[in-house]
């Protein structure tokens, strides 16, 4: 199933510093300065690698996971844990996604990235999204999954406009996890939109891009 799609930082980054530095008030994507001073919902982005749990897969087991890409290598703890959450549950999968479904979360915790075990001091899932054919499922349907799942997914940390985003990351904020600075915020539109490319209206912003 399809990788999960890469997420534009909300500004464009500044050639002359090596992309490493933000050109604030310039945004990547025309859709978010249209879009700017709408309202959007903001969900911590948690520092961790990107994973696929393929529902509807000729595993025996109906899921088979992967990372961000299909080369991807996984670690031997975090396969584990993905083992025992969800192959258990492999007839209850089949029966809510009979026509198969992607559930893409992050593999979080000690091991994973610098500052993993921040968030927990073993290895673990945290559900982001949903996709079913080419619909990405709306927020609550997705909370209402990780609920009848058993799983974590990732918080709802407030609402607002762009800009207002930017100002809580610039400052910087606890994680939910715990007490240390949150990687960033990811943003979406309280109503799901699609570019004029044909990519979702979805954009980040991290606390060391200031």
């Amino acid at each position: 199933m399809i990788e999960y799609h890469k997420i534009d930082t909300v500004f464009k980054r500044d050639p002359n510093t090596h992309h490493k530095t933000l050109l604030l008030g310039e945004y990547s994507d025309d859709a978010f300065s249209y879009l700017a001073v709408n309202d959007w919902f903001f969900t911590e982005k948690v520092d961790g690698m990107n994973i696929r749990v393929m529902v509807g897969t000729l595993d025996p087991s109906g899921t088979a996971f992967a990372g961000k890409s299909d080369n991807a290598s996984l670690h031997p703890h975090l396969i584990a844990r993905l083992q025992e959450r969800f192959h258990p549950q492999a007839e209850r999968l089949g029966e809510m996604f009979p026509a198969g479904a992607c559930l893409y979360g992050e593999g979080y915790g000690a091991g994973i990235q610098k500052g993993g075990g921040n968030y927990r001091q073993d290895k673990d899932f945290v559900l982001f999204d949903v996709l079913i054919g080419d619909l990405w499922l709306a927020r609550d349907t997705v909370e209402d999954i990780a609920g009848k799942l058993g799983l974590d997914v990732v918080p709802v940390i407030g609402r607002g406009t762009l800009l207002d985003m930017v100002d809580r990351a610039q400052c910087g904020f606890n994680s939910q996890w715990g007490d240390f600075k949150a990687e960033g915020i990811v943003a979406r539109p309280t109503v799901e939109l699609r570019n004029r490319r044909g990519g979702r209206v979805i954009t980040k912003i991290k606390y060391r891009d200031f």
